[in-house]
């Protein structure tokens, strides 16, 4: 995995892991990848796994069971669905239409790029 410096490893990790829940990767009740597996997988100190893990149990998407690892908790798929389309709304939303307006950009020529990518399988990963 490519990290970035917009944000804490760990951050990126747990990132990386809803978005295999909400694509289906992983459904409710499914054992995730341990600790050792996940850091090996992404070459990374177990500790940032241990770190990644554990914000996600706070934030009830993921569930530890003591001895056989962690696994997705029921209705995690719906919870992160809904809050990253919250922060898209409140927070990603608004520098693109800043940006938008700066730049000369429509709507039209927003969705001209929409269909675009909609018919164009690369882009559909």
């Amino acid at each position: 995995m490519n990290f970035n410096n917009n944000k804490a490893i760990y951050v990126q990790m747990a990132d990386r892991l809803c978005d295999e829940i909400v694509s289906g990767k992983y459904a409710a009740h499914d054992r995730i990848p341990s600790v050792r597996e996940y850091a090996v997988m992404l070459e990374v100190n177990t500790n940032t796994v241990v770190k990644a893990y554990d914000m996600l149990a706070r934030e009830h998407v993921v569930y530890n069971k003591r001895g056989l690892g962690y696994f997705v908790n029921e209705g995690a798929r719906d919870s992160i669905i809904v809050s990253r389309k919250k922060a898209f709304l409140e927070e990603t939303l608004p520098e693109l239409f800043r940006q938008m307006r700066l730049l000369g950009i429509s709507i039209r020529d927003i969705e001209d790029e929409w269909l675009k990518s909609k018919n164009n399988p690369i882009l559909d990963r």
